[in-house]
């Protein structure tokens, strides 16, 4: 199918799925859909968020998907690996509502891969600084620090006053994103061209040593986060003065910390390593709208997409879930911009980055934060632990370089034997068998111009 076809005519039922409360408040949208485009109802499917990779990789496969969905923007790179996403790039060309400049500029590249567009940021979120204003002025610093250097400082004069019980900052051991966000923020590349890692590159290994120090300087207990008995309560008591999280903690922080509290804490974009620049870089997180590929409904599914993204209806679906607008435009309305807690974010969604786009990344940066946690707690030197996080990574990434080697091999035979046809590039094509976690059947060959065969199949990490 391509975007030049005629427009859905008659009636068209659309099947799209939304993810936990997210699904919830699509639903409360629709009735004013269904008013302007009375030829087209859609059917809301909700399920939760811990269920949702797994069954539309299962729906995929069992040619059984939705025409749209809602979907993390780091499960974009799986999903387009084998096949199943609609390029939107033509939908966005001609559209008047899609405006990619209108978007901030790392949000919007997690949808693309390879110069393809496959889905439209809904809504957004990244992680900064949360902090207790009162303890950083007691410390000397009526501001939050802007780089690394005034950071250490702080967390310093806060270990000297808070003692041995009291903390700096808190950074559950078990999370990735501290150490990511602060390599992102040093340039790492985290994985070479050649898809390998590259975790002893001087930058990740100047990330890493400055976030494993913090721990070594006791700035940071030693606790994962199963092990924070009251988040709100402990920041209340000044148990910990600083805390990296995202926007879905200043509704929880606005309702569990007392009232005698709320004028004692606030949010700042995160430090920057260098002193120039503005904020330090933080990770694109967010939803957003897909289109998938076996959809008979395309046009149609576009217009629900184009709807949803009307600023009005990122403000209704912001005062309803408290998701973040992704439209740098919305944040002009005095419900975003005039909330204290809130501003930060729009600064620091100006300085987000996309993580890596390959479908293996979750696994990846599950094994980062493993190694970071030996390393933490003394059970590997740093050379030890960055040497097995190299190991394991080319281990994760042993299939992807195989399909990558076979298409460029393809590729070379092509160009001797025939001209080369046009094709649609594919980030990471998979083999003639898809094996998905609930271990379902394979793709029947040739399906989806993966243009491979061979043993290529793909797991998700939990």
């Amino acid at each position: 199918m391509t975007c030049a076809a005629a427009p859905d005519r008659g009636s068209v039922k659309l099947e799209l799925w939304g993810l936990g409360r997210e699904g919830e408040v699509i639903a409360e949208l629709i009735p004013e859909f269904h008013r302007r485009n009375p030829g087209i109802r859609v059917d809301v499917q909700q399920m939760p968020w811990t269920a949702a990779h797994e069954k539309l990789l299962t729906a995929h496969v069992g040619d059984a998907t939705p025409d749209l969905a809602q979907m993390g923007n780091t499960w974009i790179p799986e999903f387009d690996a084998v096949g199943a996403l609609e390029d939107l790039t033509p939908f966005v060309r001609r559209s008047t509502v899609i405006v990619p400049d209108d978007y901030f500029a790392g949000i919007w590249a997690t949808n693309v891969i390879a110069g393809t567009i496959y889905g439209i940021p809904w809504y957004v979120d990244t992680r900064l600084l949360f902090y207790r204003t009162d303890l950083l002025a007691a410390a000397g610093f009526p501001n939050p620090p802007r780089t690394w250097d005034e950071w250490l400082e702080a967390m310093k004069q806060l270990k000297i006053r808070g003692g041995a019980n009291h903390y700096p900052i808190l950074l559950p051991t078990n999370e990735w994103a501290q150490p990511v966000l602060l390599a992102l923020q040093k340039k790492a590349e985290l994985i070479s061209v050649e898809s390998r890692g590259a975790f002893r590159d001087p930058r990740f290994v100047e990330a890493f040593t400055f976030y494993t120090g913090l721990f070594a300087k006791g700035f940071a207990p030693v606790v994962s986060e199963s092990q924070v008995a009251n988040l709100h309560q402990q920041f209340g008591k000044g148990d910990f003065a600083m805390y990296i999280t995202g926007p879905w903690n200043v509704g929880e922080f606005k309702k569990r910390l007392p009232a005698e509290m709320q004028d004692k804490w606030a949010t700042a974009p995160l430090p920057n390593p260098d002193r120039c620049c503005g904020p330090g870089v933080s990770l694109a997180g967010g939803s957003s709208l897909v289109i998938f590929r076996d959809s008979p409904h395309k046009e149609a599914a576009w217009k629900l997409i184009e709807f949803l993204s009307e600023p009005a209806q990122q403000i209704r679906f912001y005062e309803a879930s408290g998701n973040l607008p992704a439209r740098k435009s919305v944040w002009r309305d005095p419900r975003l911009g005039g909330d204290r807690h809130l501003a930060a974010f729009g600064a620091q969604l100006e300085q987000v980055v996309p993580t890596p786009k390959v479908p293996e990344w979750e696994q990846i940066a599950t094994t980062i934060s493993e190694h970071a946690q030996a390393k933490i707690r003394g059970e590997l030197t740093l050379e030890q632990a960055l040497t097995a996080l190299d190991k394991k990574t080319d281990q994760i990434l042993a299939k992807r370089r195989w399909v990558l080697s076979r298409k460029k091999a393809t590729a070379s035979s092509s160009e001797i034997t025939r001209p080369r046809t046009p094709r649609r590039t594919v980030a990471f094509p998979c083999g003639r068998t898809f094996q998905c976690p609930a271990g379902v059947a394979a793709i029947r060959a040739g399906r989806r111009d993966s243009g491979m065969s061979g043993p290529g199949a793909l797991r998700r990490s939990s």
